[in-house]
């Protein structure tokens, strides 16, 4: 097993292909234990990869196509995995497309052919945890981009234009909420007593404070 790239995400796009296959090892064990998992494809000089195929070897060398990934839709073809021979695996589908997708964040030897060649076996518990730790940085990263990503939130500038539409005359006029809030029965810190008297009723005061002069 080779050693897990300190870089989060920086790894050969054949490493991500080997990881897809360890973190869906369990769905490809039916309907036969392989003994080995090969991931194939094509890569065109200039172009980015567009199809690979995966296939389960047998023992005996026997070969079963486990599926074909395509990360472009066409007449022919959805995007994404088709399964052959009673095999399916959503995670294996979705990881494999996601690293085609992203090409870009994987890197491949400058002196690499065209046809390129995965052989995974099955995995051991430290392949399993390297595999995981890998997809839950891929995620953590996904995360952190759409969250820095999302569009923002209009601020609101109806309470700054209300604001500034008002002026000193209309607040003598018309009194805001905070202005025109009844006093408590503790004591009321904003009129003489003589102006309130006690027997009167708060909305009877604020009336004859507050009325328009005629």
């Amino acid at each position: 097993m080779s050693d897990t790239t300190n870089t989060r995400n920086q790894i050969g796009i054949d490493k991500a292909f080997q990881y897809a296959v360890t973190l869906a090892w369990e769905d490809l064990k039916k309907p036969i234990e392989p003994r080995s998992i090969r991931v194939e494809y094509l890569f065109e000089p200039g172009t980015a990869l567009d199809h690979l195929r995966v296939w389960s070897v047998r023992a005996g060398g026997y070969q079963d196509l486990v599926c074909d990934c395509w990360k472009c839709a066409s007449p022919a073809h959805p995007s994404g995995a088709c399964f052959g021979n009673n095999y399916h695996s959503e995670a294996l589908g979705q990881t494999l497309l996601f690293v085609m997708k992203n090409q870009s964040r994987f890197t491949r030897p400058a002196d690499a052919g065209r046809h390129g060649l995965v052989l995974i076996h099955p995995p051991d518990a430290d392949d399993r945890i390297e595999a995981t730790t890998w997809i839950r940085g891929v995620q953590s990263t996904e995360n952190e981009t759409y969250r820095e990503e999302a569009p923002k939130r209009p601020e609101d500038h109806r309470q700054d234009r209300r604001e500034e539409a008002t002026s000193p005359a209309d607040e003598q006029a018309y009194p805001s909420e905070v202005t025109a809030t009844a006093p408590n029965a503790i004591g009321y810190s904003g009129c003489e007593p003589d102006e309130a008297p006690g027997d009167a009723k708060a909305a009877d005061y604020f009336k004859l404070r507050y009325a328009w002069p005629e």
